[in-house]
């Protein structure tokens, strides 16, 4: 079986009551009070709460929860550093990694790994197509997306052990399950050399194109560059200003998207160029387990998801609702993540809430938009 990416983010609700937004233009000095001494950080306020906890953006895009009794003082600073230059982030993120990591930057990405040049550079090419393909799609959907304003942060690990070992900080025991994940609080794609692991019989590439070939040769490439594809997705979806991160997306949106964009292109030595084309896997599911009622519980709340013995068919209903409504209802599709790009961090939408979202953008229930998208499903099943 095919292993998969996730995007993690927090899983239960802070306790510091938030409620106040700032702009996040002018960084902050804190000095706090932490278990080994005092420290100090520098960053921009993401949004305040009401006793004085915060949520703060460091120069290396990691966001970090202070709460407010480690506050021992806050200044802001009248003269701004310049921003890193996007080497000088990637040698602030080597510094934090273990020994034997290399940088490549591409137009976009910071890639920071310690397997071959030439995976990286494979996976960086496949994540510029994507970049380019993710802002063009969006453009001519009438969405305004802003393309990141800082370089996209990809890590990269030259085995699966290495990885797992460093992963379980993030996903705990879930580690061994997935190739390949994007943190919400650290805004960064971890993931492995594929070309070096179990779960290809190919030997280690030397070149960049040969690395690409050593993937897309084997049984299990779909499901591989999907995942990588997928990942990448969620790290645009949250830097383009479509989603804001740690903002009450529906997870059936973030999900329905990365699966919308990851259906990889086997025909093609890059792996992937396409976006939209029929996710084969989830159709497939999605026909397979479709009932009624299945779909208002991922558009109400997000548990579904987390249940293993459920999330496969949750994916496959994401994907099959967004692919409905983008081929369907898309300026509606567009409206209703216009509306949710207003969310705020840490903000708390009730099901009730997502429901009347949900109606008020399409014009109609989950539930009475499952059988319209159930026959145009099985219409597009059969000319395949």
């Amino acid at each position: 079986m095919v292993k998969v990416g996730i995007a993690i983010g927090i899983g239960v609700a802070m306790a510091l009551p938030w409620g106040v937004c700032l702009s996040a233009e002018m960084p902050e000095s804190f000095e706090l009070r932490d278990a080994g001494g005092p420290r100090t950080v520098v960053g921009n306020v993401i949004i305040e709460a009401l006793d004085g906890g915060v949520l703060l953006e460091l120069p290396d895009e990691r966001l970090e929860i202070i709460e407010p009794s480690t506050i021992l003082s806050r200044a802001a600073i009248a003269r701004p550093a310049e921003a890193d230059t996007p080497r000088e982030l990637g040698k602030r993120i080597l510094a934090e990694l273990p020994p034997g990591f290399d940088l490549l930057v591409t137009k976009h990405y910071v890639i920071c790994f310690d397997t071959s040049r030439a995976y990286a550079q494979w996976c960086g090419a496949l994540f510029e197509r994507l970049h380019e393909a993710f802002q063009n799609f969006w453009t001519q959907a009438a969405l305004d997306v802003s393309p990141p304003s800082r370089p996209l942060i990809v890590v990269i690990f030259a085995d699966r052990h290495r990885y797992e070992a460093f992963a379980a900080r993030d996903l705990g025991a879930a580690a061994d399950r997935v190739v390949g994940y994007y943190n919400l609080l650290s805004n960064r794609v971890t993931t492995f050399d594929l070309t070096g692991s179990d779960l290809l019989a190919r030997k280690p590439a030397t070149s960049a194109g040969r690395a690409g070939l050593d993937i897309l040769a084997s049984p299990e490439a779909s499901g591989l560059v999907a995942t990588l594809v997928h990942e990448a997705t969620h790290q645009m979806s949250f830097n383009c200003k479509m989603h804001r991160r740690l903002a009450p997306v529906p997870l059936w949106v973030s999900e329905g998207i990365a699966t919308y964009f990851e259906t990889p292109d086997l025909a093609s030595q890059r792996g992937w160029r396409g976006i939209g084309m029929v996710n084969k896997p989830r159709l497939e599911k999605f026909l397979a387990t479709q009932r009624a009622g299945a779909l208002e519980p991922i558009v109400s709340g997000d548990e579904p998801f987390r249940r293993a013995d459920e999330a496969i068919e949750a994916y496959a209903r994401a994907w099959a609702l967004t692919y409905f409504l983008v081929q369907t209802q898309k300026p509606a599709f567009v409206a209703y993540l216009q509306m949710l790009a207003c969310k705020e961090p840490f903000s708390d939408d009730s099901p009730e809430q997502r429901q009347q979202d949900f109606v008020k953008a399409f014009g109609a229930t989950p539930q009475a938009l499952e059988e319209p998208l159930l026959r145009f499903l099985t219409r597009v099943s059969r000319v395949r």
